[in-house]
């Protein structure tokens, strides 16, 4: 077989079935296998939750990466490279080491056939072996027990951040049930960390730990977190010992993300013999340096212009009190991209109080909400205007209102693609004020 190049190899991942006509686990429990168990030996913290997986992933890997510990962490999906899914020490996998190891794994027979999300953990975790990873971090990537990576085995640490409805045509239709697959992923002879859930959700969460006998259990609990404040682009906070932290991250709901990496840091660094003073200098360090791309990323900060990957009603909500924390009283030009299949009614109705207007983009997806049809979902409140958004252009900065902040929010597909015109744009613009 002719060798693959880069490009190729992508291609021919990226257009696999994105559902398989078996559950992901036992889909890569045989590739697994085949390919010698890479994940064997590795110290794992698999994360699962509606919201909030990605940034607890990356709060997580910065605290390890501060203590010396070679980490990886596999995410999904990416914003504007492929290879943001499969990162060591926060550096994203080269394309020589995608191109080789796609090329391996495209020609292995499998005996079943794997699906773009299979080869992307397959490809991780041959290459977490290669570079000699101490730690993985491993988000979910929908739902948990029948999720492909729910076939690493048992981990050192499990998380369970907010869940909500989200997939419900896959996960079901009440809170339970959705978090009753989430569960999936709490095993007999790990240690967990849960941030706070409503009681359906929690009481599915708790019983399942008491029924595989999980011994150390933590809970993010939002009374612990005091001493908010937002000061030039950045937040502060303490938890419980920890005094004063600052993070570079935004919104209300990172506090929770935070407290809920502390605890499983902790768990991890303890478990390795590290004191509990070294321990908070790395977590305090690790928290001030963490970043993640489109969750409440200022983009511009004259005119005043900011992505967030909030794509569902919980991630909407948290958006919406976030913005009326960090800038009470204003109110927003917002830009809406979504999925067809999200409660995109009850995300306008959370943002409809803050709004000016509204602007609306079909998203690059076949499962795409039609812009047209999304303004038209707007109008019928009869609260704002709502038009559509013809180019990026109009996103520019010499373009936005310089009195009003815009904020753009929706699917991480749409906030890849405006991340990447951006990127574009500034390779051959020197004067914008981008950060």
């Amino acid at each position: 077989m002719k060798e693959l190049t880069y490009e190729e190899v992508l291609d021919q991942i990226e257009h696999q079935r994105r559902f398989g006509n078996r559950p992901g686990a036992e889909v890569s429990a045989l590739m697994l296998e085949k390919l010698g168990r890479p994940q064997q030996n590795m110290s794992v913290i698999h994360i699962a939750g509606t919201n909030g997986k990605g940034s607890v992933s990356a709060f997580l890997c910065s605290i390890l990466k501060e203590a010396g510990i070679r980490t990886g962490m596999f995410t999904s999906p990416h914003l504007v490279d492929f290879r943001e899914r499969i990162c060591v020490d926060g550096q994203m996998i080269s394309c020589e080491e995608v191109t080789k190891l796609g090329n391996m794994l495209l020609e292995e027979d499998f005996g079943t056939v794997p699906t773009m999300f299979d080869y992307c953990l397959a490809m991780a975790l041959l290459y977490y072996r290669d570079r000699q990873c101490q730690a993985v971090v491993i988000e979910t990537g929908l739902g948990g027990r029948l999720d492909s990576t729910n076939a690493i085995g048992v981990p050192e640490v499990t998380v369970v951040t907010k869940i909500g409805y989200d997939h419900m045509a896959v996960l079901g239709d009440t809170l339970d049930k959705i978090a009753a697959e989430k569960a999936g992923i709490i095993k007999k002879g790990t240690k967990l960390v849960l941030e706070s859930q409503k009681k359906d959700a929690m009481d599915v969460l708790l019983e399942t730990a008491e029924k595989e006998a999980v011994t150390e259990i933590k809970i993010a609990d939002m009374h612990d977190v005091t001493e908010c404040r937002y000061e030039n682009g950045r937040q502060y906070f303490s938890y419980q010992k920890y005094k004063n932290l600052e993070m570079a991250m935004l919104g209300v709901h990172q506090y929770e993300n935070a407290a809920a990496a502390i605890l499983a840091a902790e768990i991890f660094l303890k478990d390795r013999g590290i004191s509990d003073e070294k321990a908070e200098y790395y977590i305090r360090e690790g928290i001030k340096k963490t970043r993640w791309e489109g969750r409440m990323e200022i983009l511009s900060r004259e005119p005043f212009f900011m992505v967030d990957g909030a794509h569902n009603g919980n991630g909407v909500a948290a958006l919406a009190e976030s913005l009326r924390t960090l800038f009470p009283g204003e109110k927003f030009h917002f830009v809406m991209g979504v999925m067809a299949d999200k409660n995109y009614e009850e995300m306008i109705e959370e943002l409809l109080p803050l709004a000016l207007d509204f602007k609306t983009v079909t998203v690059e997806s076949e499962r795409a909400l039609a812009a047209q049809e999304l303004s038209e979902k707007i109008r019928a409140k009869g609260i704002c205007d709502a038009g559509l958004l013809h180019s990026f252009d109009e996103l520019m900065p010499g373009r936005l209102d310089v009195a009003h902040k815009t904020i753009a929010f929706g699917s991480l597909y749409f906030v890849g693609e405006i991340e990447k015109y951006f990127q574009d744009v500034t390779k051959i613009t020197k004067n914008l004020q981008i950060y």
